[in-house]
Formats: structure tokens, sequence, C-alpha cells
């Protein structure tokens, strides 16, 4: 008789035998009974939901272009006779266009606008700010335990950058 043993997480089923070992991946999106080995397989719904969304865009742009560029006399003799006005196929996607633009434009304003000026202490220090902490030990041969966490000072950062020997 075979022995066998089993180890099971969330995530794996670890199987061990003397024969083999195997591994297999549990998807958590797998509904069936068990833990998930019962070999039906069938596709995720952000599977579905991918397929359709991309036949649906390629649909809509075709209809878009027939529309836009077909002459009317040919879009007549196929029976289509009520469409809206051919203005709106320049006229949407223009507009979509500017709102866009005014939209980043509004969003860089309003950053400028709530970003405090370069001479304001504000971009230096805020209420999240740490001051370096004054560590003396208490003798020479002990350990020095790590430095609690601080900003580093204005002061040495120009003199780390900026002073030139």
């Amino acid at each position: 008789m075979e022995e066998y043993h089993s180890v099971n997480s969330p995530r794996r089923i670890l199987s061990l035998s003397k024969r083999r070992a195997t591994v297999s991946f549990l998807d958590p999106d797998d509904k069936a009974s068990g833990f998930g080995l019962s070999g039906e397989h069938g596709p995720k719904p952000s599977e579905v939901y991918g397929f359709v969304g991309s036949i649906t865009t390629v649909i809509a742009t075709v209809i878009f272009l027939v529309w836009a560029y077909v002459p009317e006399p040919w879009l007549h003799s196929i029976g289509i006779f009520d469409y809206p006005s051919r203005y709106w196929a320049l006229a949407i996607p223009t507009y979509v266009m500017v709102i866009i633009v005014l939209a980043i434009g509004f969003y860089v304003g309003l950053n400028f606008m709530s970003t405090p000026p370069p001479t304001s202490l504000n971009t230096i220090f805020d209420e999240f700010s740490r001051e370096p902490s004054r560590f003396q030990p208490q003798m020479e041969g002990e350990e020095q335990p790590i430095e609690p966490i601080s900003d580093i000072s204005v002061n040495k950062i120009n003199f780390l950058m900026f002073n030139h020997q």
C-alpha cells in the first residue's frame, strides 16, 4: 500500500508520496466543490467581459466609420435612412479632446494653487517632520543601538551637495 501525505494551505495543495511529489495551485475564482480538483474548467468572468468588450469596441468602431465616411446614397441603397447628422461625427470627438485638454489644464492649475511657494518653510517642515534625537551611549564599551528615524537637516544636505572641497 502506498503511503500518502497531504499538506493543505489556502493557496496550494502539496501532495507527497513515495513515487512523486506534485504541487497544484488553486484558482481563487474556482467555485467547484472540494479543493478545485474536479476537472471542470471554464472561462473566468474577467475573460468573458474582456472578450465581449473587445468585440463590442470593434463593432462600434466599424459602425462609426461607416456612418462617418460612407456616402448617403450608399446608405440609402442598403436601406439605412435614419441616422444622426454627420456633424456629430466631427463634433463629438472634438468636444471630447477639448474636455480632456481642459481637464488636464485644470488639474495642473489646482496642483500649482495647492503647492506652497518655494520660499515657504512648509516645503521643508510639516507635521510629519522629525528632528534627530541626541543619543549619548551610557558607557564606551556598550553596543550602540540604531538611531531613531529622523529627517536629514537642510544644513547637512546643503553641505553634502554644495560643499566642494
